[in-house]
């Protein structure tokens, strides 16, 4: 076996063409016999680290379909692919990675796993990814029958839906709603998915390494299925967009959603594994804030799921909760949506209190332009008195050194008054 930094020609000429991105020269030195796919340089980098960490969706794809080995770690500080990958703060390439079979759990020199140091750098979203992150295959053994089951607990041609169903970052129960009403092959075999759901939430929390996280979500999930197939079967006039505008109803008094906050609460609770540190945590916060008080339980929520920075992402849907919303209310411009879908679902509600938000913000800008021309004023005057004092400075610098020059100027005459000329010091030749 190869020691760090024991390449060949060809090894050396494919970590400089993946460094550039250069890839159609990699895929034509990765054909090469004398190129092994996983070879370390000095660092104990491999060639997919490398632009794992450069976020090269392309090359770590080619490095990938070549045998690249996802969990090679032979780093000096124990970093993995996937740590490069969250560190990259490029959510597709950690996925990508997380697709081909890495590792979470293993930790660095520091003792920090791919999670933590995504989070200790601030790459929320790729820590969103990671705890939220379910293998495929996992899910694809309840395509098959086991032991005697006649037939497996699901169907073939659910499992990919269900799997990016599982997988959804943003847990506004809006926003799952909308994905079933989309997908309503998953909300017709309801008990089944259902089934499918517990059985691996059951299996996070009895496995040797507790993950109560994914438990919650599952649990969760199970519960806005539920929901949504109820409203579909037995309201049909409505079926799932009438639960949609019981979640997103604004209590008129403060605009909070007290439908989605309650139905939030009672999931929670209804999770049966109440030995569990993260329930206990939830429910003890919940307890403590009164509904319509912050955090909301979708924050509680998000932050026990997704991490306790998810919650920063700024520019949020009104209606569905999903990040960098950059559509506005045209006529209030407070709240943002996601696209004129979002709006038109969320206006039967919004539209009450759209007036007093425009005038809100009016206000709010008001106050801004105030804050900010004060703030231009004192530094103005900081500069003048700045100015001022530095004047004052430099005139009594050049008084002082007037009184010096009149000081040495005097001294100087008293000097010739006193010293007599060299010349007189001269004894003259004797005649």
């Amino acid at each position: 076996m190869k020691k760090k930094g024991e390449l060949s020609d060809s090894e050396r000429a494919l970590f400089e063409n993946v460094q550039n991105g250069n890839t159609l020269v990699v895929k034509e030195l990765l054909s090469k016999d004398d190129v092994d796919v996983n070879c370390l340089d000095d660092y104990g980098m491999t060639p997919l680290q490398n632009t794992a960490f450069k976020a090269n969706v392309e090359m770590c794809q080619i490095l990938l379909s070549h045998g690249a080995d996802v969990n090679k770690n032979e780093h000096e500080n124990g970093y993995t692919t996937l740590m490069f990958a969250a560190l990259s703060g490029n959510t597709e390439v950690t996925k990508m990675m997380l697709d081909a079979g890495a590792k979470t759990s293993p930790v660095n020199s520091v003792g920090r796993n791919a999670c933590q140091m995504a989070a200790f750098v601030g790459q929320h979203e790729c820590v969103t990814v990671i705890k939220n992150f379910f293998p495929s295959d996992e899910l694809n053994y309840y395509t098959v029958p086991h032991g005697f089951e006649k037939e497996p607990k699901l169907r073939t041609d659910l499992a990919p839906t269900l799997h990016k169903f599982i997988l959804c970052n943003n847990v506004s129960p809006v926003k799952l709603a909308l994905f079933l009403k989309e997908n309503m092959e998953l909300v017709n075999e309801t008990p089944k998915i259902t089934k499918v759901l517990e059985h691996i939430c059951e299996k996070q929390m009895k496995a040797s390494e507790t993950n109560d996280v994914l438990a919650l979500k599952m649990h969760y999930l199970v519960q806005v299925l539920e929901a949504c197939r109820k409203w579909d079967v037995e309201k049909t006039d409505v079926g799932i967009d009438g639960f949609i505008k019981v979640l997103l109803k604004e209590r008129e008094s403060d605009g909070v959603p007290i439908g989605m906050e309650k139905f939030i609460r009672d999931a929670i609770r209804e999770f049966p594994y109440h030995d569990s540190e993260l329930f206990v945590q939830v429910v003890r916060n919940l307890a403590d804030t009164q509904p319509g008080r912050e955090p909301s339980a979708l924050v509680m929520l998000t932050q026990s799921i997704n991490g306790t920075r998810s919650i920063e992402i700024e520019d949020l849907c009104s209606a569905c909760n999903e990040p960098k919303a950059e559509k506005k209310c045209s006529a209030c411009k407070y709240v943002r949506y996601c696209n004129q879908s979002c709006q038109k679902l969320h206006w039967f509600t919004h539209k009450k209190r759209c007036k007093e938000l425009g005038e809100k913000l009016k206000k709010a800008e008001a106050e801004k332009i105030r804050r900010e021309e004060e703030e231009r004023k004192r530094k103005q005057k900081e500069a003048e008195e700045a100015a001022r004092q530095k004047e004052e400075e430099s005139k009594g610098e050049d008084s002082k050194e007037k009184e010096g020059e009149g000081a040495i100027t005097s001294e100087s005459q008293e000097t010739d008054k006193t010293t007599p000329p060299v010349e007189d010091d001269v004894q003259k030749p004797e005649s």
